[in-house]
């Protein structure tokens, strides 16, 4: 093995073993620990936003998983944890919301607004202008106005 080899591998190792959480924070259950680092996968870090707190060394994703181990250890489902977690951060704290309305019509309601943009456009493109936005009797009147030498228009002398 090259020089480079083995620092690549000290490497891995020293990143492995950082991200590795504390023997004293996991479940004494192996299949709750399991399945609390499932749901860790499922879960923003809010403070990073867009990493799970399984990714993020930061302390509130800290504090995210204790709450999730916490959850998991008093035999609460996946179902009822991920309903706790929302119920106290809102629904921004799943990586992967759950259909709603509400979250179609966030995510939809800036496709309508450039649809409808794209279409005035285009309507207001195809509409030919109208030449006189006169009447025929307005246009007449307007005419003899012109015509007539004795009107005053407009000067003032």
């Amino acid at each position: 093995m090259t020089a480079l080899g083995r620092w690549l591998v000290v490497a891995c190792a020293v990143l492995c073993l950082g991200a590795a959480s504390d023997p004293g924070e996991r479940l004494a259950d192996p299949a709750q620990e399991a399945r609390a680092r499932a749901l860790f996968k499922e879960v923003r870090c809010l403070v990073c936003q867009n990493e799970s707190i399984d990714a993020s060394n930061a302390e509130l994703a800290q504090d995210l998983r204790a709450i999730v181990r916490q959850e998991v250890a008093q035999g609460r489902s996946d179902v009822e944890v991920r309903r706790f977690l929302t119920d106290r951060y809102g629904e921004y704290v799943l990586l992967k919301p759950r259909f709603s309305w509400a979250n179609a019509a966030l995510w939809l309601f800036p496709l309508v607004v450039v649809l409808a943009g794209a279409g005035l456009l285009i309507g207001r493109w195809r509409t030919p202008e109208a030449e006189s936005d006169l009447t025929g009797a307005e246009t007449d009147a307007l005419a003899r106005l012109a015509d007539d030498p004795g009107t005053d228009r407009g000067s003032a002398s």
